[in-house]
């Protein structure tokens, strides 16, 4: 049994900021001092496109087929799981429209609506979700139905609350948005499902692999993003009450999503492993489906203050879920 002290030591731990956090961070301020420009953000936009590509590419050759078919069955959750992701998110950003514009200048309130409107993560809702004794199968089935339908849904959503919303520049077509992340998302996965039965052993040996490039690719899009907005006086447009502001909006926004899918899973009768599932998967959004979708729906320019609420509430939601499953798993086993 854990010591009072110790218990409080983990606890400590799981607030402080993760490795790639801190490596986000230092990208971030290497794009500030030394930012890439001219020919140099040519050749690196070539490669962080590539990165892109190959990072769907492996996760459609690392997914199970057999996981998903495992987690089909539960499809009362799968459903509130898609409705927290693509329909209270977004409710909950034209919400904070009021407070939110009194607090942020348009592009950043643009990247609040559009952190609304991407997927779940992956690894990390399967994560929590097994430290805290939740229902694994259907957390990876509902996790990766989101990403997937994230593809279609996200663009569509950008471009309706943009409009409803009175967000800044951004999104352009939502045809031309979805075919870009089909071109450079959809069909690298595809090809790597396509591939699995061949490669999928190897790929299973070798996932840190996947993991460097998984992380690599971020990093890159968040240079090459940063880059192009230092470039052009990112720096001069926020001051410290700004992203202080941020933050506070940022945490708001999660703690309402996790009232929100622990009320409606309660009210509907799931089991407590069902809840741990939806309140991991239906509250938490994909850095790494974000950014590159950032990538190919808005404006170089603009794209530094867009992402930039998704890596303050990446961070955070990670300490508080982290927080929560410790606590999960901490509750007694039935009988």
């Amino acid at each position: 049994m854990p010591s009072p002290f110790a218990r409080a030591g983990a606890s400590l731990r799981s607030l402080l900021p993760d490795t790639y956090t801190m490596l986000l961070m230092a990208t971030v301020v290497v794009a500030s001092v030394l930012p890439c420009e001219g020919q140099a953000a040519l050749v690196f936009g070539k490669i962080t496109s590539f990165a892109i590509g190959l990072l769907f590419f492996l996760h459609g050759a690392k997914l199970s087929r057999e996981a998903i078919v495992s987690g089909l069955a539960n499809w009362r959750l799968h459903l509130l799981v898609l409705a927290a992701t693509f329909v209270m998110f977004p409710l909950l950003g034209l919400a904070m429209k009021p407070l939110a514009t009194s607090m942020l200048p348009s592009d950043l309130y643009l990247g609040i609506l559009f952190l609304c409107t991407l997927p779940s993560t992956v690894q990390s809702s399967i994560a929590f979700t097994s430290v805290a004794r939740g229902n694994v199968a259907a957390a990876v089935c509902s996790a990766s139905a989101s990403n997937f339908a994230g593809i279609f849904i996200s663009p569509l959503l950008v471009s309706t609350l943009i409009v409803h919303g009175g967000g800044g520049s951004g999104g352009g077509s939502p045809l031309d948005a979805i075919l870009g992340i089909v071109e450079q998302l959809l069909l690298p996965f595809l090809a790597g499902q396509f591939l699995r039965p061949w490669i999928g052993t190897w790929i299973d040996r070798h996932k840190p692999m996947l993991k460097i490039v998984d992380q690599g690719s971020i990093l890159l899009v968040v240079y090459t993003a940063f880059s192009e907005s230092v470039n052009e006086g990112l720096w001069h447009k926020l001051s410290l009450p700004t992203l202080a502001g941020l933050g506070v909006l940022c945490c708001l926004l999660l703690a309402l999503a996790l009232g929100l899918s622990t009320y409606a899973s309660r009210r509907l009768g799931f089991s407590r492993e069902d809840e741990i599932t939806i309140v991991f998967c239906g509250s938490k959004k994909s850095l790494s489906s974000g950014i590159p979708m950032a990538k190919v729906m808005f404006a170089q320019g603009a794209l530094g203050m867009v992402i930039l609420p998704l890596m303050l509430f990446h961070q955070i939601q990670l300490m508080v879920c982290a927080v929560l499953a410790a606590r999960w798993a901490q509750r007694k086993q039935p009988g």
